[in-house]
């Protein structure tokens, strides 16, 4: 049984990973373990840049945390104003002792009211909760659930990412392999 360590409690990313891993690398079994670590960013990060810093400082952080796990796994979501509009997406880094793979949602655009509130220093949570009149969304459906009524939910939206970020994984000869973890 190989372990993942999710750099988080959201039961949304831990969810999105477990299903990512199963089905990308079927041919073993995984139990999750979660860890709460700072992203070294914003709490919203408000750049893609800054996103794919907070995801791959997760899961670094995850690993000192828990080293002797098999992967470690950083999800953190993310805006970016793109031609006037708030865009929102989430990167994903997955480490190994001697990988790392990444992957991105897709990006889908905020309604004003909500990119109101995130300008003005609300997380995107926070933001939804406030204008869907919600409690705790980013726990469950997350804005892109409330948007599109449930057709994308959040565990889905970061389940595609994560198996994007798990492919020098399922196709490792033709990554390198690369040694980001000190023995």
């Amino acid at each position: 049984m190989k372990t993942i360590v999710v750099a988080s409690t959201n039961p949304v990313k831990v969810q999105a990973t477990l299903n990512a891993f199963n089905r990308t690398l079927s041919d073993e079994q995984y139990v999750a373990k979660t860890v709460s670590v700072h992203s070294g960013v914003r709490e919203q990060p408000l750049s893609s840049q800054e996103t794919i810093q907070g995801a791959l400082n997760r899961a670094q952080n995850a690993a000192v945390e828990m080293p002797g796990a098999d992967y470690w796994v950083g999800i953190e979501g993310g805006v970016e104003e793109t031609e006037g509009d708030l865009a929102a997406f989430a990167w994903v880094v997955v480490l190994s002792k001697d990988r790392v793979g990444k992957g991105r949602t897709g990006t889908f655009f905020l309604p004003e009211a909500v990119a109101r509130l995130i300008r003005l220093g609300k997380e995107l949570g926070e933001a939804d909760d406030l204008v869907f009149n919600r409690l705790n969304s980013k726990q469950e459906d997350g804005a892109v659930g409330i948007l599109t009524g449930n057709v994308v939910n959040r565990i889905q939206l970061y389940e595609h990412a994560v198996i994007l970020a798990l492919i020098p994984f399922k196709s490792e000869s033709f990554y390198e392999k690369v040694a980001w973890l000190e023995e």
